[in-house]
Parts: structure tokens; sequence; C-alpha cells
């Protein structure tokens, strides 16, 4: 190991248990200590040995690499601060990222794995939150990860074993799941999907639980029997880029025309709209929302049972529920 390799692990040492810091102060592992220890010891930068900040007028990329010694520091420093990174241009549009730390073990937390625990994620992504969870199990084979694109497949396995872990990486459409690795007892999403995919409740064996972005909030669902699953959302945000491949579309925009500006801006409105997206009109969504006493993530729900896919508010056999896709 060279002075430069040197250097670059020192800092990251450092940026890595700041980060800890960061995340222990705000309480995200008070239900399960476990996941501090993960993120003690995962060396996140090297999943991200580049990634893009935003700048006027586009994007400037950090990097390892770089021969400036002051860049190379703001590439380590950048790696573990609590933003998720941009990763992967097309085009200009975004297509993968790595999330943002603290809601990462949030959502780890939230996805209450046990030992043993066989682990399906849909978004490989940079391959970070596969080790997180290969850590966590300590067993590579419990944990499966897809992504639809190769190359997103191919850098997240290189970074895997760059780093000491060798989960199994598969290409491929994560709606579909990965049939020949199941019964999963653990789903985790880190795409925004606009319903629940049925394959996943196939594949899912008794007790499972799954973990996913839906509507900028993130669901829990509880797997109680074949092809039945009802959950509600987590009180936290969250905005994910969208589940690629064939069949999924952009949900068209809404006209918010009419409606009182506090409202149009509101955070947990917002939410609601996404979550009735093709179901209601804003005009009734803005109605509901008043009439309930501006409701927040926590009241709501869904629901799988069969091909029937529903939300709702408060209760799922309520007067408030609507149909999802």
């Amino acid at each position: 190991m060279g002075a430069y390799d040197t250097e670059i692990d020192v800092l990251a040492a450092v940026a890595r248990a700041a980060l800890v810091r960061e995340i222990d102060a705000e309480g995200v592992w008070d239900e399960d200590q476990v996941w501090r220890e993960a993120f003690a010891e995962v060396p996140r930068h090297l999943f991200v040995p580049y990634y893009y900040v935003g700048v006027r007028g586009g994007y400037e990329r950090r990097w390892r690499e770089s021969p400036d010694p002051e860049e190379r520091k703001r590439w380590v420093s950048g790696a573990y601060a609590d933003t998720p990174l941009a990763t992967r241009l097309r085009d200009g549009e975004l297509i993968s990222s790595a999330s943002q730390p603290s809601l990462m073990a949030k959502m780890l937390v939230a996805l209450r794995v046990e030992d043993g625990n066989r682990v399906l994620e849909v978004g490989a992504g940079t391959g970070y939150n596969a080790a997180l969870l290969a850590h966590r199990l300590g067993d590579d084979d419990l944990v499966t990860t897809i992504d639809l694109e190769p190359e997103i497949t191919e850098s997240a396995r290189q970074h895997l074993a760059l780093a000491g872990y060798h989960p199994v990486v598969v290409t491929g459409d994560g709606a579909r799941g990965v049939p020949e690795r199941a019964p999963f007892d653990r789903i985790i999403a880190t795409c925004t999907l606009p319903t629940v995919p049925r394959a996943w409740l196939d594949q899912c064996g008794p007790g499972a639980r799954v973990l996913t972005p839906f509507a900028t909030g993130l669901l829990a669902l509880a797997v109680t029997d074949p092809g039945h699953a009802e959950g509600r959302f987590l009180s936290t945000p969250a905005y994910f880029v969208p589940l690629r491949g064939t069949g999924r579309a952009e949900p068209g925009a809404v006209s918010l025309h009419g409606l009182p500006r506090p409202a149009r801006e509101h955070e947990l409105f917002r939410f609601l709209l996404a979550l009735t997206h093709g179901a209601f009109d804003p005009q009734d969504a803005y109605a509901l929302w008043e009439r309930e006493g501006r409701p927040h993530r926590a009241r709501y729900g869904v629901t799988v049972s069969g091909e029937r896919v529903w939300a709702w508010l408060d209760d799922p056999e309520g007067p408030y529920t609507w149909p999802l896709p």
C-alpha cells in the first residue's frame, strides 16, 4: 500500500466515524444497534469511486483518481456526507444514485432483519446497501441484489468484491424479483414503484416483510399469507429514482389550479396527491386532507389481496380507500 492509499484510508476512517456519530445522534439505531457496527465497518468510499455534485449549469465530477490532493480530500469527505450522491447520468438525466446514509439506516432498521433471513434488494445501485446487509447477516449467500442495467450490476459487483463482500448480484427487472433465489424473508427496494409487484409476494416466505419507497414515502408491508400483505407508511419522507423496466411509465402531471398555495407547497399534501394519483381529483384530495386534519404519513396504508391493491387512510376497510394500479 502506497502513501496515496494510506492517506485515502486515513481520511475515509475519520469521515466514516464522523458519519456514524451524526446518524447515532439522530437516534436512528435505538431500535436495532447492530446496524451501527455495519455502518462503522463498511467503507462507503469504495462504492463511490466517483460521483457528481450539482453546479450551475449541470454537474461536476468528484473522483478518487484526481491528480489534485485537495480534490481527493473533497471526494472522500463527500463520500461520507449524509446526503444522496448522483452516481450515474445519461444524457443529463440521473439514472442511479447512492442514497442518503441516514435514510438507508432508517430503512434497514425498519426492515427488521433477523439472523438467517434471506434478503432481496431491488435496486443494486453502487452495492453499498447490499454490503451493509451482508455484513449484518454475516453470510453473503443470504443477500441477493438486482438491477436492470448490466453496467450498474457489474460495477456493484466490483465494488462489493473490493470491500470483501460477495452477495448474489443479478441483472434483470426488479419488479419480477428473483424467483430462482426465493423464498425471501425480507425484500427492500431502493427505487420508487407505482404499485406493489405481485411477484414479490409470490417469492416471500411466511412472515416476510417488504419495505419499499412509494409515493414519496416508505411503505412497510407484512406478508401474512401468499398473495396477501398489508402495512402502513413510515413517518419519514423519501424520494428515490423510479424503477426502470418494461411497461413502467411516469404518472402524468396533474393540475393544481385553484388549490390554496400553502396546500400546493405542503409536503404532506403532495404525498397524498402522489398516493391518490389517478384515483382522486386534486380538489377531492384537498377536501379529504383538510377534513381529516392534514394526516401524517403513518395514518396511510396499503393492502394487497389477490389481484386487488388499494390504499387507505386509518383503516383498510374504512370510508377512505382507493384502488392502486
